[in-house]
């Protein structure tokens, strides 16, 4: 089944080179089912890499989802046209009256922050605690799974000694949990980033489960116990050359960024880098997409009667 988009959304002609279904609003109204609402908020600079990234990963079920894009309004893009903001995002006092199936709440490159540093944090802390009664599913990654723990269980991040910067082989320890359900015991996971979360008090919080970790690195995929919360600090979302792009604009600007590890064949950057995690990345987003699918209301305004 298709996903339902903005008329006109650039990123649509993309899709449909890749044979990834779409379906405009106008002609979505006219269908007699039941399709997921998904809201994504995209915190990430460059908005149409991350939509393309996203819509590519949604649109491989056979569930029709209606995908709305949220921005923050208290915080102007340097990188993306006000001109696409208007046409194809909302902000949160927008749709604060609508019931959404899932909300994804992507990365954001202020991790070097303290959470009260980064300009729209009191937007965003609004955002989430609406999202208690007014979303079903919620799914943070990276940077907005550190601050949603942070928000939710008061559990702090912590700056690395150096970035974590490459694909990784992290361990599926509980194989039988539907998020994880068909991963392999060892996949492939692109990291990016300069800070952890605190491990021993995220192993105090008995509402949480670890699905997946590395032995050095620690945790990548953790879900509440009642499912309806999923943290990942990894990229499955990343295209082929997205460590490429964020390497190559590190080396242009003079930073002394190492060469992601087991990216390159041989750690060679003149190489074509190894596209490794491509089928966990459908496999994660397919599972959540299920068992928000299983277990969601109907009647999405009944969110309010959930503990």
């Amino acid at each position: 089944m298709p996903i339902k988009i903005i008329e006109g959304l650039p990123v649509r002609t993309k899709l449909q080179q890749e044979q990834v279904y779409t379906i405009e609003a106008s002609r979505a109204i006219t269908q007699d089912i039941r399709p997921l609402k998904i809201l994504i908020l995209n915190l990430m600079p460059l908005k149409e890499k991350t939509e393309l990234q996203l819509l590519r990963l949604l649109g491989n079920s056979p569930l029709q989802i209606d995908v709305e894009f949220l921005h923050m309004s208290t915080h102007k893009s340097k990188n993306t046209p006000t001109s696409h903001l208007q046409k194809f995002y909302k902000t949160h006092q927008e749709v604060k009256d609508e019931y959404f199936d899932g909300m994804i709440v992507t990365g954001a490159p202020v991790e070097k922050f303290n959470f009260e540093q980064v300009g729209y944090i009191d937007e965003l802390k609004e955002i989430t605690d609406w999202a208690q009664t007014h979303v079903f599913s919620r799914f943070y990654i990276c940077w907005g799974a550190q601050f949603a723990l942070n928000h939710y269980y008061n559990i702090e991040k912590l700056m690395l000694s150096e970035k974590l910067f490459g694909v990784f082989g992290y361990q599926n320890i509980k194989p039988e949990h539907p998020y994880v359900r068909g991963f392999d015991d060892i996949y492939q996971v692109p990291q990016s980033r300069h800070t952890r979360i605190d491990y021993e008090a995220l192993n105090g919080i008995p509402d949480l489960d670890i699905l997946t970790a590395h032995p050095d690195f620690g945790p990548d995929i953790i879900t509440s116990k009642n499912q309806r919360d999923l943290f990942i600090f990894g990229h499955l979302e990343y295209d082929r050359k997205t460590l490429k792009d964020e390497y190559d604009r590190d080396a242009k600007s003079g930073l002394n960024t190492a060469v992601p590890l087991n990216y390159y064949p041989d750690d060679k950057p003149s190489e074509n880098p190894k596209f490794q995690w491509r089928s966990h990345g459908h496999l994660l987003f397919n599972n959540w997409l299920n068992e928000t699918y299983q277990n969601t209301l109907y009647d999405l305004e009944q969110l309010h009667n959930l503990k």
